[in-house]
């Protein structure tokens, strides 16, 4: 809502109807006029109270507009609609914490595997799974694979499943392990057997910052659903690999809810994830300053369209 110009108390010189015309209103008028000719301080106040009520405008304006740079507020929207409940800030430390939901139909669209294919839907973040240390190791490595090429926008991909071999044996042994911890808390959570999950495509590292869109494959800030985008998705988890307000501002993930939005604010080592259908639309912010670094690690229930992890020659 735009800000409300509230009109000022009247002052000595607009006051309106008063005494007539006769002898007594004018020297009431004249005399007050007197006063505030006499002492200054009465044109200054009126000044300085014009001057708040002006700056209150802009600042609001001001905080309207960069609500709507920072993609706090989206095109058409008002404050409400912005973020309002933050589901995992950078600072805490979270073993296990998890929001069931009603499922989507999506899942009636696609063949059912009892034993995976998800009864129970939500989504879930923890950072007991994959330590810092690991988180920052892997970063490292994806910094020098991105860093062989990249996109001229404000993200880029790696794909694991083609280019992990590139990445050297260290690399597809830790990435092995730390998947294979992913897929098990998964599995735990939502009540399946790890062995009825299979990874799918895609599965990358992704870079973002602040450098402008050059092409539709740079604009990643839309809202999805990855059921919906990946036919062949039924979990879907991240590992982030940067922080939060240290490493890059905004980039926050945003699960839109009915009723409110939800944000995960990352955290390295941090995992995020939730069953893919659009009971979990979600959007990531946009970033404004810094390098965002993740990895999104993809799964599903049906065998043919599983994956195999990378097999060194």
């Amino acid at each position: 809502m735009a800000p409300q110009r509230r009109a000022l108390p009247r002052g000595p010189d607009s006051a309106g109807p008063g005494p007539g015309p006769g002898r007594g209103g004018r020297r009431h008028s004249s005399a007050r006029k007197g006063r505030f000719q006499q002492d200054p301080r009465g044109r200054w106040l009126k000044a300085a109270i014009l001057l708040l009520l002006s700056a209150a405008a802009g600042g609001g304006l001001v905080l309207w507009s960069r609500l709507r740079a920072e993609g706090g507020i989206p095109e058409g929207g008002t404050p409400g609609d912005a973020v309002t409940e933050v589901l995992a800030h950078r600072s805490d430390s979270l073993r296990d914490k998890f929001v069931e939901i009603p499922c989507s139909e999506d899942y009636d669209r696609h063949k059912r595997f009892e034993g995976c294919t998800p009864r129970k839907c939500g989504r879930g973040v923890t950072d007991a799974v994959i330590t810092r240390e690991e988180a920052e190791r892997i970063r490292r490595i994806a910094e020098r694979g991105l860093s062989l090429g990249g996109s001229d926008g404000g993200a880029s991909i790696l794909d694991l499943h083609s280019g992990a071999l590139s990445l050297g044996k260290h690399f597809v042994n830790l990435y092995r392990d730390v998947r294979q911890r992913i897929q098990q808390r998964i599995a735990q959570v939502f009540g399946i057997s790890s062995s009825a999950m299979y990874l799918t495509k895609p599965t990358f590292f992704s870079r973002m910052n602040s450098t402008g869109a050059k092409t539709t494959h740079d604009e990643y800030w839309h809202p999805h659903v990855d059921k919906v985008t990946y036919g062949s998705f039924d979990y879907t988890s991240l590992l982030y690999l940067s922080d939060y307000s240290e490493d890059f501002g905004g980039g926050r993930f945003v699960f839109m809810d009915a009723d409110s939005n939800k944000t995960v604010e990352p955290r390295a080592g941090r995992v995020s994830f939730f069953t893919s259908g659009s009971e979990n639309l979600h959007r990531v912010e946009k970033v404004q300053w810094g390098t965002r670094f993740a990895i999104t690690i993809s799964f599903t229930c049906d065998p043919e369209h599983g994956i195999g992890d990378p097999v060194l020659g």
